[in-house]
């Protein structure tokens, strides 16, 4: 563990049972988000790619149009 995690634990510590509840689900919220966001970029590396590459050939065959950002 490092050492500034240790003090924001140390921080947590001193709250109320109520408040440390509150952190920790917003916590695990977040690192359950991020596993998920990893977990969708490992099963798709490629996909990114793919998409630019069909927006590429759309536009050389001519099926897109240019974007006025003044009337968006």
């Amino acid at each position: 563990m490092t050492e500034r995690l240790e003090q924001a634990i140390a921080q947590l510590q001193t709250l109320s049972t109520d408040q440390q509840e509150a952190i920790a689900t917003l916590i695990l919220a977040e690192l359950e988000e991020e596993k998920r966001w990893n977990d969708s970029f490992a099963r798709s590396p490629n996909l990114l790619a793919k998409l630019a590459a069909e927006a590429m050939a759309e536009h050389r065959l001519g099926k897109t149009q240019e974007l006025d950002p003044e009337t968006l």
